[in-house]
């Protein structure tokens, strides 16, 4: 793929995810919600990444790490946001985490964090398309 067309298919991944996280939201089920919610911001990133830097993205899932990578200028707040978001790629997968994140991602929590990487997710669409 050329980089225009491995870029496309970050951001058009992204935008598949969207709407699964949509969908589990309006189902309730929120700790997988915000699961998703990484994953979009992740394949966003994955998209700069390549506008960036080169066509061989990192396979790793540390959102913060990635933005780095990229030359992402950040917020104090946005960087500690990516850090918690990152957390929810292993608080969903793992037995010792997911109970106590399960308590945690009730209905106000999860709102309010997908609000913040829909935020999130339209800032980097702009800066990709820029």
């Amino acid at each position: 793929m050329t980089r225009d067309e491995q870029i496309a298919y970050w951001v058009e991944e992204s935008e598949r995810d969207s709407a699964v996280m949509q969908s589990l939201l309006e189902n309730r089920h929120y700790t997988w919600a915000l699961f998703v919610g990484h994953l979009i911001l992740e394949k966003l990133l994955k998209a700069l990444y390549v506008k960036n830097v080169g066509l061989q993205v990192p396979r790793i899932h540390n959102l913060l790490k990635i933005a780095r990578t990229c030359g992402l200028q950040m917020s104090d707040e946005q960087e500690e946001f990516l850090l918690e978001v990152t957390t929810y790629n292993i608080k969903t997968r793992y037995p010792d985490y997911k109970k106590s994140f399960q308590r945690k991602a009730n209905e106000e929590f999860t709102l309010d964090r997908i609000a913040r990487i829909e935020e999130m997710q339209k800032w980097l669409k702009e800066i990709i398309a820029g």
